[in-house]
């Protein structure tokens, strides 16, 4: 299959989910996060806000929270199309809706946190394979904004988004670890 094929697939997949496996995913999700060393190194942690059957990692934020992290999101660059900032996530405050309908935290420079001090990137994806490659929405957000990163890039998913082989581009950023309710898997850097 061609790479918007299986997104079609992937996005099937997930959305044939109910609500009550959506929610239970995301704890049990969150739960295998919080047993990872990097997770615990870290203070500064890049998540994102599900949509369209995306793994929630509200639970995750929740948890993160409460250990004393960092919780950052991703907002759309205002001046260099297909990147993304991060900027620190207080629940309280009031959210943007992003031209892809997405909410994200109003911009604000004095809570942008530059990519290279992000600690660990934790991405959204649509499919991802055995090898550690990730196939997102297609916009290439992600792999343009994490191109020079050093940091783990850890993928969310439920575990009926893998897929046997993903055709991988030069530009695809690998992962390094992927995250579902049921397995925690590392890759070579």
């Amino acid at each position: 299959m061609d790479r918007n094929a299986i997104r079609q697939w992937a996005r099937k997949q997930r959305r044939a989910l109910t609500p009550q496996q959506q929610g239970e995913a995301a704890l049990e999700a969150a739960r295998q996060a919080m047993t990872l060393p990097e997770v615990h190194q870290a203070q500064s942690l890049a998540l994102y806000l599900a949509s369209d059957g995306e793994l929630d990692p509200a639970p995750l934020m929740e948890a993160l929270w409460a250990a004393g992290k960092t919780v950052l999101l991703p907002v759309l660059h205002p001046f260099t199309p297909g990147h993304l900032l991060f900027l620190h996530h207080d629940p309280a405050e009031p959210m943007a809706i992003n031209r892809f309908g997405i909410p994200e935290p109003a911009l604000d420079v004095r809570k942008l946190v530059p990519t290279e001090q992000v600690d660990l990137v934790f991405t959204p994806l649509v499919a991802f394979d055995g090898a550690g490659h990730r196939l997102g929405m297609g916009g290439g957000f992600y792999d343009r904004t994490l191109e020079c990163y050093q940091g783990p890039v850890v993928g969310l998913a439920h575990d009926c988004q893998q897929y046997p082989a993903l055709p991988a581009m030069a530009w695809d950023k690998p992962l390094s670890l992927i995250v579902t309710p049921k397995q925690i898997k590392r890759f070579p850097s």
